[in-house]
């Protein structure tokens, strides 16, 4: 039985990501902070072991491992904060605090993910990213940097661990109806604009985003690694087409001489 570790697992995006790895057989090691969720969690899902830790604590994250009682085959770095505020209004504890569970957090587990997996030669760790990542918003604060910094670290760890036979990826979400954004598409008038924006004519879900981590851990992708894999019914490819510009020059030919 293959096995997968996945951060931020009690709830939201990471729950929906530890059920599908259940449900396709993987034995899951849910790690949060939130140990009354975890129960939860691990109580209502099948081959789902809770684990207690904060992933800003390498300490913590090395005794979570070891109570997990394997290594894994699939390390995926979900857990995140949002602290969202105009940048000169932002303190500087909300900037450090979403850093350290963010970016530090995902290199903390990385490092020790990657020190187990060399021994046995072999496997994959996926972060969890954004579009946020890709395309600054304004108002969100640290949580764009992290994100754009996690894509560079997921290159970085993909050129020095690949030769020790491990696989590094990243999942980029879009505008996802679940997790962290449920106060938005709770909202019935943001959740119908948002909507109208995606290409495919609607919102993501936690699945879709499952799924996805699911594929790169697999063996049909055996060949990927160093990729950003962006899940967002290609709403990040869409800034033009939702400028406003007059119907007119639609058929116009102009040319410049």
């Amino acid at each position: 039985m293959k096995s997968l570790i996945v951060t931020g697992g009690a709830s939201g995006l990471g729950r929906a990501i530890a059920r599908s790895a259940s449900e396709k057989g993987y034995r899951v090691g849910a790690l949060d902070v939130d140990g009354d969720a975890l129960e939860k969690t691990a109580s209502e899902l099948d081959n789902v072991v809770p684990l207690e830790a904060s992933v800003t604590c390498i300490e913590e994250i090395y005794d979570a491992v070891s109570e997990f009682g394997e290594t894994p085959d699939v390390w995926v770095n979900n857990a995140g904060i949002v602290r969202f505020a105009p940048l000169l209004e932002l303190s500087i504890d909300d900037w450090k605090a979403v850093v350290d569970v963010n970016l530090t957090g995902t290199f903390i587990c990385s490092k020790v993910a990657a020190e187990a997996m060399s021994e046995r030669g072999s496997g994959s760790i996926i972060n969890i990213t954004s579009i946020n990542g890709i395309s600054a918003g304004t108002n969100s604060g640290a949580y764009g940097a992290t994100k754009s910094g996690i894509s560079l670290l997921t290159q970085q760890m993909s050129l020095e661990w690949g030769k020790l036979g491990l696989r590094i990826n990243a999942i980029a979400p879009g505008l996802i109806d679940g997790g962290m954004s449920e106060p938005i598409y709770a909202d019935s008038h943001f959740r119908k604009l948002r909507t109208e924006k995606v290409p495919l004519g609607r919102l993501g879900t936690e699945d879709n985003i499952a799924d996805a981590v699911l594929f790169l851990a697999s063996e049909e992708a055996h060949y990927i690694t160093g990729h950003e894999l962006v899940v967002d019914g290609g709403i990040i490819n869409s800034i033009i087409a939702n400028l406003p510009r007059p119907s007119s020059v639609d058929s116009v030919g102009l040319d410049e001489n």
